[in-house]
C-alpha cells in the first residue's frame, strides 16, 4: 500500500472518531501502517492540538472543519515522529485538503503546518554564522 493511500485511510478513521466524538478510534478495517498514524495521531491529539493552536492565530481549533482539523493533527504526526521531510508532509496535507476539504483549505494547511514546522526546535532554516 502506497503511503498516501495509508493517510487517506487514517484521515478517514480520524475523521469518523472526531466527527462522531468518539473516545476511541476505529482501526479494524484498515491497513496496518493506516492504523499506526490513526492510531499515534488520536493518542496524541492533546499534543497536537496545542501546536496547531499556536500555529493557528485566526481560527480555533474546535472551529475549524473537522476534516481540516485531522488533515492537521496526521500532518503534525507525520512531522513529530517519522522521518518524512517537512516539505513532503505538508504537500501530501495539501493534498489531502484538495481531495477531501474545501477550495481554501489548501492554503490553510500549508499555513498552518508551515508555521508549526517553523515553531519545531532546530527548524531555523537560516544557518548559524
Amino acid at each position: 500500500m502506497k503511503q498516501a493511500e495509508a493517510r487517506e485511510q487514517a484521515l478517514g478513521a480520524l475523521y469518523a472518531a472526531d466527527s462522531r466524538q468518539l473516545e476511541a478510534i476505529d482501526i479494524t478495517d484498515i491497513s496496518r501502517r493506516a492504523a499506526e498514524l490513526a492510531e499515534g495521531t488520536w493518542n496524541n491529539r492533546e499534543t497536537i492540538d496545542e501546536a496547531i493552536s499556536e500555529a493557528s492565530t485566526k481560527w480555533r481549533i474546535e472551529r475549524m472543519p473537522v476534516v481540516d482539523r485531522n488533515i492537521l493533527r496526521l500532518a503534525v504526526y507525520e512531522l513529530e515522529n517519522t522521518e518524512l521531510s517537512i516539505g513532503i508532509v505538508i504537500s501530501q496535507a495539501v493534498e489531502l485538503a484538495k481531495k477531501f476539504s474545501t477550495a481554501k483549505s489548501g492554503a490553510f494547511i500549508n499555513g498552518v503546518l508551515s508555521a508549526v514546522a517553523a515553531s519545531e526546535p532546530g527548524s531555523d532554516p537560516t544557518p548559524d554564522t
